[in-house]
């Protein structure tokens, strides 16, 4: 399940750099902030730290030149706290206090990741538009990219 966040990984960066392209760059930003985001209040649930329902889902964007830096430092939480578990604690059910709208307060942590990943999926594609919108190509980030060999020196880095 952590080659799912490696994936993300390498996508996302893959993105930030097409962003570069833009004159314009609130829009993309303020999408590419609620990736960041969501992924760092699904891991203030998954730790069951009960000031995740302070943080919106939309909160205030970052500006560009900030979104790889928290980026790195969102990502390598969820690392953290990956790293050490095995598949049946990856299994196991979390609980947390849902928001307005949310699926339940419960569901395995499995699950949470898969949603964080998928849910990244749909945002990089809003980006995507927004290039082809501005005659801009958007990055090649389908996941058989990334298991290209012309990828191995990433792949390499991620799995060290």
């Amino acid at each position: 399940i952590i080659d799912t966040f490696r994936f993300n990984d390498w996508s996302n960066k893959r993105v930030l750099e097409a962003m570069r392209q833009l004159d314009d760059k609130n829009d993309a930003s303020a999408i590419f902030s609620h990736i960041i985001t969501l992924q760092d209040k699904w891991l203030l649930r998954a730790k069951g730290d009960p000031s995740q329902s302070g943080i919106k889902w939309w909160d205030t964007p970052f500006g560009y030149d900030e979104l790889a830096g928290r980026w790195e430092e969102s990502l390598n939480g969820w690392l953290r706290h990956l790293e050490p578990l095995d598949e049946a604690e990856i299994g196991k059910e979390i609980r947390f206090t849902p928001e307005p709208g949310d699926n339940g307060e419960r569901q395995t942590l499995r699950d949470i990741l898969l949603q964080i990943n998928y849910h990244s999926i749909l945002h990089r594609a809003e980006i995507g538009l927004r290039l082809r919108d501005l005659v801009l190509e958007p990055p090649q980030v389908d996941y058989i990219y990334y298991l290209s060999p012309a990828n191995d020196e990433y792949l390499k880095a991620a799995a060290a």
